[in-house]
C-alpha cells in the first residue's frame, strides 16, 4: 500500500522533499496534485515506472504521447527543440494550466518517444511540484489519473484517491482537493499553433 504524504502549498520540509525524490530515483510511481488535476508521475528515466503507469491507465507506451513537467523554462531546451517563436509563447503562458507540444530532443528517453517526434511540456503553476522536480534534477512524467466513469470526488479527494489507487502506486501526495479539468494542450510548430484540447488554460489567444 502506498505511503500518504501531506504536501503544503508552500514551505514543505527538506526531509519531505528528500523522501519523495529518493523514492522517484528508485523507480517509484507517485500520485500528486498539479494546478489542474491529480496526476500519476515518475522519473522520466525509469522505464520500469513508465511501464507501471501504462498498466494503471490501461494504455500502451508505443501508442501514446507522453508529457512531463520541467522546473523552469531554461530546462525545457534540454528535452525539446524550442524556436524563438515557441520560447516567447512558453514565457508568456508558463507557469500555467497548459501542456505545450514541441519537437522532442535526443535527450528524451526512448520509452517516451518510440517513433513519435514530439513531447508535451508542462510547468504547472503549483510550487510543491516544481520544488520536487527541481530537487530531482530531472523532469517528472505526468499523466492525469484515470477518471472516466468515476464520480468527481473519486479523482479529486486525496483520501478517496488513496483508497482507489493506493495499492498500485508507491506514494500519494496529499495536496488537498484537486481540480477536475485537465490542462489545455497546444501544439507549436514553426510559427503556428494548433489547439489539441481545450482545458483549464484559456485558449482564446490561440484561436
Amino acid at each position: 500500500m502506498a505511503e500518504l504524504i501531506r504536501l503544503y502549498d508552500k514551505n514543505n520540509s527538506q526531509a519531505t522533499l528528500d523522501l519523495i525524490v529518493k523514492a522517484l530515483e528508485k523507480d517509484a510511481v507517485i500520485i500528486y496534485k498539479t494546478d489542474t488535476m491529480y496526476a500519476l508521475g515518475c522519473h522520466i528515466g525509469s522505464t520500469k515506472a513508465v511501464n507501471r503507469i501504462c498498466e494503471i491507465k490501461g494504455i500502451q507506451a508505443s501508442k501514446n504521447r507522453f508529457s512531463f513537467i520541467c522546473s523552469d523554462l531554461s530546462s525545457i531546451a534540454n528535452y525539446a527543440k524550442v524556436s524563438d517563436f515557441a520560447f516567447k509563447t512558453l514565457k508568456r503562458f508558463l507557469p500555467g494550466a497548459f501542456t505545450f507540444v514541441l519537437p522532442a530532443s535526443s535527450k528524451v528517453p526512448s520509452v517516451l518517444v518510440q517513433g513519435k517526434k514530439t513531447v508535451g511540456i508542462r510547468i504547472p503553476d503549483y510550487e510543491p511540484v516544481l520544488s520536487i522536480v527541481s530537487h530531482l534534477g530531472s523532469p517528472l512524467l505526468t499523466t492525469s489519473l484515470p477518471h472516466d466513469d468515476l464520480e468527481v470526488e473519486e479523482y479529486t479527494d486525496p483520501s478517496l484517491i488513496m483508497e482507489r489507487w493506493g495499492h498500485a502506486v508507491d506514494l500519494v501526495l496529499d495536496g488537498g482537493f484537486g481540480g477536475f479539468v485537465p490542462s489545455s494542450v497546444v501544439e507549436i510548430s514553426e510559427d503556428a499553433f494548433e489547439i489539441i484540447r481545450e482545458g483549464a488554460g484559456d485558449c482564446s489567444e490561440f484561436s
